[in-house]
């Protein structure tokens, strides 16, 4: 299974050394484990998961202030992204820019987790399926290390899950696109997560808050594991 955490804007590296401490500590061989800091946070140490980026700028280094490009990232050996999470989305990174975003962290061989999802709005329209789509023909599908997380948008930092049915449908149909491994995240919890990893084509979480704290993270991922 993978199980990942989006710490969005939350941890200072002081902290975040505690949080990766306790996660360390955790002897887990059979699942794949990301965890995704704020970029001040970034450790240079050996760790027994993958350190990833919330955001980069498809660029090795240059004269785009505020961002941080490949030669930063690659610094503290981070080879692994998100790219499309609905918040980014919100400030303006279009499927063009996605797409080039893509593509850069693909020629660069990075583990890539692609976040799609819907608003409530397209969901009451019953237009989810054909939405979720067209965001996934702008990259490649065949691409190895590519992971796709469905979110939706409803349900991130809520406190409401999709329910089981609508994730089981909507991974479905997905999986006829790519043989790519998939996510489900938004609001994942202690009384979701076992139902929800053991969808047949759901192959791990994306947390947000629920996964804040080391400890709440690791006792979800026992629960997962029954």
């Amino acid at each position: 299974m993978i199980f990942a955490a989006n710490l969005k804007c939350n941890h200072t590296r002081s902290s975040f050394q505690s949080y990766a401490e306790e996660i360390n500590s955790f002897k887990n061989t059979e699942d794949e484990i990301f965890i995704f800091p704020s970029s001040t946070s970034f450790l240079m140490q050996k760790l027994n998961f993958y350190q990833g980026a919330q955001n980069f700028y498809p660029c090795i280094n240059g004269a785009y202030t505020g961002e941080i490009g490949q030669e930063h990232l690659e610094e503290f050996n981070i080879k692994s992204v998100l790219i499309g999470h609905s918040e980014r989305r919100v400030l303006g990174e279009n499927e063009k820019f996605l797409k080039t975003k893509f593509d850069f962290a693909k020629n660069l061989s990075y583990n890539i987790i692609y976040c799609i999802g819907e608003s409530l709005e397209i969901k009451q329209e019953k237009k989810s399926l054909d939405f979720l789509k067209k965001q996934i023909e702008n990259i490649d599908l065949d691409y190895e290390k590519l992971i796709i997380a469905y979110e939706p948008i409803y349900s991130i930092g809520t406190g409401v899950s999709a329910s089981i049915e609508d994730i089981k449908e909507k991974l479905n149909f997905l999986s006829q696109f790519s043989k790519c491994k998939f996510l489900y995240g938004g609001s994942v919890n202690q009384d979701n997560i076992k139902d929800i990893c053991s969808l047949q084509n759901c192959h791990g979480v994306l947390i947000g808050t629920a996964a804040l704290q080391a400890d709440k993270f690791l006792k979800l991922i026992q629960i997962a594991k029954g």
